[in-house]
Order: C-alpha cells, then sequence, then structure tokens
C-alpha cells in the first residue's frame, strides 16, 4: 500500500503522480522489470550514516553509491551503509526496503545523483514492494529540496 505520508504530502502540493501496481519485488532492477519502467529513471533509495546522523542517497535503480565520493563530497570520512535495523522504526508507513526518497518527510537530508536529474521523470518506491510512484523530476525537486552530487557509479 502506498505510504500515507506520501500520499498525504503529494495530494496536499496537488503534484500529478502515477502510481503503477506491480508483482511484488525487492530489488531495485526487479521493481523496474515489474513496473515496466527503466531503470535509469528508477530512484534508489540508499541510508547512510554520515557523522551519525542519517541520510538517504538516491541514485539510478542501475547505480550503486560510491561511499568515497560521498566522503569526500561531505568532507568527511565518517560515511557508512546503514543496516535496515537501524531505520526501520524511522519510517513506519513503509516496508522494508521500499523506502521513498522524499526525506524531507522524516527530517532526513537527501543527496541524489545528477544522472536522475536528467531525466524528465522519476519513478521510486512508493512505501510497499508492489507499487511504484512515478512524476515529474521538477516537482520532486521542488518538494524534496535534495542535494543533487556525483556519488555513484
Amino acid at each position: 500500500m502506498l505510504a500515507k505520508s506520501l500520499r498525504d504530502y503529494l495530494d496536499h502540493n496537488k503534484i500529478k503522480y502515477l502510481t503503477i501496481t506491480h508483482s511484488r519485488a525487492f530489488t531495485a532492477q526487479e521493481v523496474a522489470e515489474c513496473a515496466h519502467i527503466p531503470g535509469s529513471i528508477l530512484a534508489k533509495t540508499v541510508m547512510v550514516e554520515i557523522d551519525g546522523q542519517m541520510a538517504m542517497a538516491v541514485v539510478p535503480a542501475n547505480h550503486r553509491v560510491r561511499l568515497d565520493d560521498l566522503r569526500g563530497l561531505i568532507h568527511t570520512n565518517d560515511v557508512r551503509l546503514m543496516r535496515e535495523d537501524e531505520f526501520r522504526r524511522q519510517f513506519p508507513d513503509c516496508e522494508v526496503g521500499a523506502i521513498p526518497p522524499f526525506g524531507n518527510l522524516y527530517d532526513i537530508p537527501v543527496f541524489v545523483s545528477p544522472e536522475l536529474a536528467d531525466v524528465g521523470d522519476l519513478a521510486f518506491n512508493a512505501g510497499s514492494h508492489t507499487e511504484t510512484i512515478k512524476m515529474r523530476w521538477a516537482d520532486f525537486e521542488r518538494l524534496v529540496n535534495p542535494r543533487v552530487a556525483k556519488f555513484a557509479t
């Protein structure tokens, strides 16, 4: 089911979006395949810890987060991937592994790979393993105000 906080936020801001229902999928590549969307526009949310604080690193489904690049961007060596058990309580309306890249709803900073900013449309997990949202990048950028930077390969 679509995360309530996300649905309410998008509807409140009168954002046009498409909800794509698909068979249960767990990896970003599986989601892209099941939803019939290119991996290049599917945003994968990777939870990281930066200087002891939770953050979202958002990359295309067919990319990986480069922690060394993120460390250089933030100017700290204290950057690591988080385990699911460390952040699952932060997202009570989302299934584990299906977190949408809307850190602003949870008071979490969001870093986005520029490859996603260049595609026009953006798709992402909508809080469940069976629903994906597709919307305009411009709307996402306006609502989330992410930091766009290169940290993916």
